[in-house]
């Protein structure tokens, strides 16, 4: 994961709470239901949980709420210093997508909003990976914004623009964010079997199984 993407959180530490609350009105629609993307992803997960990109907690906070064995990778500094303040027990650990130190067992991999920062390349490297360290049945649940297709990413770009919502359209054309096609194929590539359930107009939920 680029540097240049950590360092982004920097400044986003203290007002991103407010951005996932909707009360930032150009971010609205992205974080559009966010508590039930959280809890959904919380409920298709089990055991012991590897979490990539903590953030300030909030998905962190549900998954021990569920009682699971929560293990924390966040790469930004002044995001893990949040979560650490909240959940001063939790194993919280430098680390990302995919340079991690795994733990000996992992039942469920999860993440929210983090899948975009790889590029595809990186995104099936990365499954790769989550599956060797997976035994059958083990999962990956991620939520993340997802495209049906390059021409509707496009669309989507070019509405935020006609809106004045720049900062939006700028996201959506500087950083990962791919297609369900793609994404299918890396997943099957890996070993996994995957389900896509819409959560908004811009985020999926990545539901798959370790075959």
């Amino acid at each position: 994961m680029g540097r240049e993407f950590v360092e982004i959180f920097d400044e986003w530490a203290e007002s991103y709470d407010a951005s996932v609350s909707g009360k930032d009105p150009e971010y609205r629609d992205v974080f559009d239901r966010y508590e039930e993307i959280l809890s959904t992803v919380t409920e298709k997960s089990f055991g012991t949980v590897v979490e990539f990109g903590t953030g300030t907690g909030n998905l962190t906070s549900k998954l021990i709420d569920a009682a699971y064995h929560v293990i924390g990778f966040e790469p930004n500094k002044a995001m893990r210093k949040v979560t650490a303040e909240r959940f001063p027990n939790l194993i919280l650990l430098d680390g990302d997508l995919l340079a991690f130190d795994a733990p000996e067992s992992i039942d469920t991999f999860v993440s929210t909003y983090v899948f975009h920062h790889l590029t595809d390349v990186e995104k099936g490297n990365a499954l790769m990976k989550y599956a060797s360290l997976l035994s059958k049945g083990g999962k990956v649940v991620f939520a993340d914004t997802v495209f049906t297709t390059e021409e509707a990413k496009q669309a989507q770009i070019d509405k935020e623009r006609s809106r004045g919502y720049h900062n939006v359209a700028d996201d959506l054309e500087r950083e990962y964010y791919t297609t369900i096609p793609v994404l299918s194929g890396l997943f099957e590539d890996a070993g996994f079997e995957v389900e896509f359930v819409r959560m908004n107009d811009y985020v999926w939920l990545m539901d798959a199984t370790r075959k």
